[in-house]
């Protein structure tokens, strides 16, 4: 039971760990001068409270920064027929032993398993008056 809930866990655990190293996030900043004015990652940022006029004229003292943490792209994936010879026969090797050292005993076959006693029908000792003194 508890081998089968640790498995569990370690498979969401590595599935999480694979999901969150392929994500790529972009976080935007708009900056009024020299002051942070907001920070989003999903949505618009806020104005500086300029007019139109001055965004095309460039005269503008707010500007944009964006912080891109990118994930992998790709994820490599490697056969057991990639590894030296060396390496393939100790992976081989301690597989088997762990695998002979903790198989179960053999279920023998135990003659004296359902054998009951003969029934007491009388102390023999003190019939037959034998006592250790």
């Amino acid at each position: 039971m508890i081998k089968s809930i640790l498995h569990k866990g370690f498979s969401v655990l590595l599935t999480c760990l694979v999901l969150f190293s392929t994500v790529s996030i972009t976080i935007e900043e708009r900056f009024c001068g020299d002051a942070l004015v907001d920070v989003s990652m999903f949505l618009e940022n806020e104005t500086c409270g300029i007019n139109a006029l001055d965004v095309l004229l460039n005269n503008s003292c707010c500007k944009d920064e964006l912080n891109v943490v990118k994930g992998q792209d790709e994820l490599s994936y490697s056969s057991f027929e990639d590894l030296d010879l060396l390496f393939q026969t100790e992976i081989t090797t301690q597989s088997d032993i762990v695998s002979n050292h903790f198989k179960g005993l053999a279920q023998y076959n135990i003659p004296h398993k359902n054998y009951a006693p003969p029934l007491l029908v009388a102390n023999i000792r003190v019939l037959s008056q034998v006592f250790i003194i």
